[in-house]
């Protein structure tokens, strides 16, 4: 069940007279575009759905315009996990899946991703309108945590310096989540004042993490965000913003694939013409086919046209 008019809907909320914040979010129709183009297996599905949760979550949060990456770079049968949310929640996501390996249907996060240890967690923050000589911001850890929700958690810990709780739980059907984040203290304040609010902050934060902690995964999943909020929340005083929708929106254009064939380099692209006779990318998000002949690839070269990163690249099909 979704809500408003069958909308996916991530409803912003904050606790009164505390530094805490929360976020339900309920992906549905967004996440069946993204299913439709692709067949996972069970437990991939369940890691990329809750990415998928989490980066709208992270994402409603961003003060510029631009979107949030998140990857997972894998050694084991799930090489590559990839969403992408702007600050519009316009989302896509994707996986790679290596050939020939069989995944459990109750495949853990390690077992998936990080079985030698070597699993990188990366988190991009690409603005939209980067001034001359910006680069977009990229922090790059390990995969540190069992499961996606503690991998994020541990992150933001590590880097942002804020306590943050996530709840995820995805299917076939739907993509949920929760987040809860304790913000920054006040300043400006005399010491007893301070430490009477920063008592009565971290009360309320244990209380709501408490609260919320009770929620099972079944129960996120088969229940709307208002009865969701009713059932943890319905002793706090809490204020409810006007939410927002995710949607499913892929900025792949042949622009981009040209600039991804550019960063190949000259001498590898003519050889692959030499091979093939022509060249043709699909999008790994959307499936879209893009084909580039002699005459198409011998413009991408001529004058000194900047080259853009194309995050999550397409294969050539040879």
């Amino acid at each position: 069940m979704t809500t408003d008019n069958n909308k996916d809907t991530l409803q912003k909320f904050i606790f009164d007279n505390a530094a805490v914040r929360g976020e339900f979010v309920e992906i549905s129709s967004t996440w069946h575009e993204i299913l439709q183009r692709h067949s996972y297996p069970p437990a991939v599905k369940t890691v990329l759905g809750e990415m998928l949760a989490a980066a709208a979550l992270l994402s409603a949060n961003l003060k510029f315009n631009g979107a949030i990456v998140m990857q997972i770079h894998g050694d084991g049968p799930v090489r590559l996990l990839v969403v992408e949310c702007d600050s519009g929640l316009r989302m896509r996501a994707t996986a790679k899946v290596a050939d020939g390996v069989s995944v459990a249907d109750d495949a853990s996060l390690t077992d998936l991703l990080n079985p030698g240890g070597k699993a990188r967690f990366v988190i991009t923050l690409d603005p939209a309108d980067k001034m001359p000589g910006q680069q977009p911001y990229q922090g790059i850890v390990p995969l540190d945590g069992d499961d996606m929700a503690t991998v994020i958690e541990n992150y933001m810990l590590r880097s942002e310096q804020l306590d943050t709780r996530l709840w995820l739980a995805a299917d076939d059907n739907v993509a949920r989540g929760l987040l809860l984040q304790k913000l920054p203290r006040h300043s400006g304040k005399d010491d007893q004042i301070k430490q009477e609010s920063e008592a009565d902050e971290l009360e309320t934060w244990n209380r709501a993490v408490m609260l919320a902690s009770t929620l099972k995964q079944e129960e996120l999943l088969s229940t709307d965000i208002q009865t969701l909020m009713n059932r943890l929340f319905w002793e706090e005083t809490i204020r409810v913003f006007d939410p927002a929708h995710p949607q499913f929106h892929c900025s792949c254009t042949r622009e981009k694939v040209g600039n991804m064939l550019k960063m190949l380099g000259r001498e590898e692209v003519d050889g692959a013409l030499d091979e093939l006779g022509q060249l043709a990318i699909d999008c790994d998000f959307c499936g879209k086919h893009y084909a580039f002949d002699k005459v198409d690839c011998a413009q991408l070269f001529v004058g000194d046209t900047p080259v853009e990163v194309l995050i999550a690249a397409s294969d050539v099909k040879h």
